[in-house]
């Protein structure tokens, strides 16, 4: 499986227009706004690659799906619970 981004790549500067205040208060506790910033992009990055993931292949699992409903799944006579 690929990495969702190149972890080792240079950071890069970006000006980013924020709410004023919401600015303010997390700076009062001291947040660190690029760490902040970097993982909400990371988990909406995720996010949106796996809906990607999942409307490219819902034929595949629609099909699966199908599948199981009508054969079962491989195993299920081995299952114990």
């Amino acid at each position: 499986m690929d990495p969702l981004y190149d972890y080792k790549a240079p950071k890069k500067a970006t000006n980013l227009s924020l709410n004023s205040d919401l600015l303010k208060k997390s700076k009062a506790l001291n947040i660190n706004l690029s760490a902040t910033l970097e993982q909400a992009l990371q988990e909406k990055l995720a996010q949106t690659k796996s809906q990607q993931w999942a409307s490219e292949n819902k034929n595949a699992i629609k099909a699966y799906n199908d599948f199981v409903e009508e054969h079962g799944c491989f195993g299920d006579e081995y299952r114990t619970f």
